[in-house]
């Protein structure tokens, strides 16, 4: 065998090892996420997305004051300089959500200090990234851009900022804990493209555009705004079993099942299903969840599938009263932690990322003149 020849790969870069990474471990096999050591269902359970914001970055989980400092530094940060509202407002009637959230993400990198440390913007970006999705909806909207507030949680405030009007608690817990379901996933395509930009030493906001450009592909991100739109088309129960037949017939995918990593069901899928049934409870209004779970149970029963992280996405962002087609800027929102957790690392033991091919084309030959071809 060559030496040019990749042993033991597949396409796609499947099953195939290219870096060390102390962040998350998946096992697929058992169903089993962990950030840090810790299980996906203690976190979702006991901790905030600003404290696990924390473990991801620094690798423990912090003291009470400095998870007080780090909500502190989150709530400063915030606000969008007024020439980002501005661009905000242009982009609303000219670009999708995705395209306006990389094109800002880019920009804030002008009102960027040569002094900061690359955890300083990582926490910059964190807490920049509600401010532009919720400026771009509201001016989407014809509705006045809200500034953010420095009196509530992380996820509080975005829901203000969205909607106009301040989240209840439990509303602004469901939705902190979808944030702390989507932090972190491994070596998942938009955080690959983000560590390889980074290992040519391009600053944190150039790698931060790269995994929100790939997240923008329909085959990494955008699959719960399909759940829902698929959600709405079924409408009812009696609907489910033609509409899964018809597309099953034509061999199109169901989105939300199944899972590249996960053999059994998605851990996040499991906790995102009481989520989606207590928010269902609070807004008096269970349809959504009965069709989500009906569908479920039709899957697994014709394709032996089960859900994934988006399935029961869909109906708690759609509860929330978050359109559908900010389903994956509320993605980046949450995964932006993850991201900047590896770029870091990635930092911190930097070794440019540059794999090597199969070559497959044309063997060795002659150039033949222009006159003779």
């Amino acid at each position: 065998m060559s030496e040019d020849k990749p042993q033991g790969s597949k396409g796609g870069l499947e099953g195939v090892t290219v870096a060390q990474s102390g962040i998350a471990t998946i096992d697929g096999t058992k169903g089993e996420l962990r950030y840090r050591g810790y299980s996906i269902e203690e976190l979702a359970r006991e901790s905030s997305f600003a404290e696990v914001a924390c473990l991801l970055w620094n690798g423990e989980l912090p003291t009470k004051d400095q998870l007080t400092e780090c909500e502190r530094g989150l709530a400063a940060h915030r606000s969008l300089m007024p020439e980002a509202k501005f661009l905000a407002q242009g982009l609303a009637t000219r670009a999708g959500p995705m395209d306006a959230l990389r094109t800002m993400t880019s920009a804030l990198s002008t009102g960027d200090s040569e002094e900061a440390t690359n955890a300083a913007r990582a926490l910059r970006l964190t807490a920049g990234l509600p401010t532009i999705v919720a400026a771009y909806a509201r001016a989407r909207a014809n509705e006045p851009v809200l500034d953010p507030r420095e009196d509530l949680g992380h996820a509080a405030n975005l829901l203000y900022m969205l909607r106009g009007s301040e989240p209840t608690t439990e509303e602004a817990r469901v939705l902190d804990v979808c944030l702390i379901l989507h932090a972190e996933h491994g070596f998942n395509a938009s955080t690959f493209s983000g560590r390889v930009t980074a290992s040519t030493l391009s600053d944190i906001y150039s790698a931060v555009t790269a995994a929100i450009a790939t997240l923008k592909g329909p085959l990494h991100g955008g699959a719960n705004t399909a759940v829902m739109n698929m959600l709405l088309e079924i409408d009812d129960e009696s609907n489910i079993a033609p509409y899964l037949e018809d597309k099953l017939a034509n061999k199109q995918r169901i989105m939300g099942f199944g899972h590249r990593v996960y053999k059994v069901i998605d851990p996040r899928a499991t906790v995102l299903k009481a989520l989606c049934e207590r928010v269902a409870k609070l807004n008096g209004d269970p349809k959504w969840f009965h069709l989500s779970v009906k569908v479920e149970e039709e899957m697994n029963r014709r394709k032996g599938l089960y859900p994934n992280v988006d399935f029961y996405s869909a109906a708690t962002y759609h509860y929330l009263g978050i359109p559908a087609d900010l389903f994956t800027p509320i993605f980046a929102i949450s995964r932006i932690v993850g991201w900047t957790a590896h770029i870091l690392e990635q930092y911190e033991n930097n070794r440019l990322i540059r794999p090597r091919s199969e070559y497959v084309g044309p063997g060795p030959r002659p150039y033949v003149p222009i006159q003779e071809r």
